[in-house]
């Protein structure tokens, strides 16, 4: 703590632990002066999560579109953030949160990927920069790294490696048409990954960000059930949603689902299988 208080200037009179997250340490610290901080550490080789957590947090933050907590410290051993104060939703939050995240996604680049590769979740995300090419980029450092992953893991069998091959022909059909410029992506935007701040204002938190097409982000808030519906119906009149978006949902949640299975087993198979059938029958 001794480099934090000279960080800080003050001292720390306390620290209490924090619930969240299955492989970070999270605690709140408070000041002499009475501020508050959120301190995040990992342990061992997961360290390098913590300079890619910060970097994603800053290109959220140049948006100015939604907050994200200010970073204010951070090196291989910590990462020291704003506290957010929680509070309620606002009446008109759902609608807030989806204008302000299809103004983020305005946010734009002329490359996808990013300047480093990052985490999503525990498991490597690799954003080697692409120029205008979706298809290559999401095919290569999203869905086949992830089977691949899933092969070094045990968890690709005969059936399932012969229907993502037939999966792979037709990828490109899927996608054409709906190609876009880059937008900045949260990468991993679920109902865990975003808070309500004392003025009942959305806040995201713990991004996976890279430059992608904002669909891939839109299907993730889908994956565990879905946001409000005045979240999509507000995206929509801020940032019309792609011609046929509805039919390539499952097509972007599939990166995620592959990644679950390759985190926490065998319970993601079946999903993983259903989607790539719906898509080749």
């Amino acid at each position: 703590m001794k480099i934090l208080e000279e960080i800080l200037n003050e001292k720390i009179i306390s620290s209490s632990s924090l619930s969240g997250g299955c492989i970070a340490d999270s605690r709140k610290i408070v000041t002499e002066s009475g501020s508050k901080y959120f301190l995040k550490s990992y342990s061992g080789s997961s360290s390098e999560i913590l300079t890619n957590e910060a970097n994603g947090l800053k290109e959220l933050e140049k948006a100015g579109a939604i907050k994200v907590p200010r970073v204010i410290y951070q090196d291989q051993s910590v990462l020291l953030l704003e506290y957010i104060n929680i509070g309620n939703k606002k009446k008109n939050f759902w609608e807030l949160f989806g204008q302000n995240f299809a103004k983020l996604h305005k946010q734009q680049s002329t490359q996808y990927g990013f300047y480093e590769n990052n985490f999503i979740g525990s498991n490597p995300q690799i954003n080697l920069p692409m120029k205008n090419n979706w298809l290559d980029f999401y095919w290569e450092n999203r869905i086949l790294y992830q089977f691949k992953l899933a092969e070094q893991n045990g968890y690709v069998n005969h059936d399932f490696r012969i229907i993502f091959e037939k999966f792979e022909k037709i990828i490109p059909s899927i996608i054409s048409g709906s190609e876009e410029l880059p937008s900045v992506l949260h990468g991993d935007l679920w109902s865990g990954n975003y808070m309500v701040a004392e003025n009942g204002e959305p806040v995201l938190i713990d991004p996976a960000v890279y430059y992608g097409h904002r669909e891939a982000d839109l299907a993730m808030t889908k994956l565990f059930g879905g946001f409000d519906s005045d979240f999509y119906s507000a995206y929509n009149e801020a940032y019309p949603f792609p011609e046929n978006w509805e039919n390539r949902i499952d097509l972007y949640k599939l990166y995620h689902v592959l990644n679950h299975l390759n985190l926490f087993g065998t319970g993601y198979y079946s999903h993983a299988v259903s989607i790539i059938k719906n898509y080749i029958r």
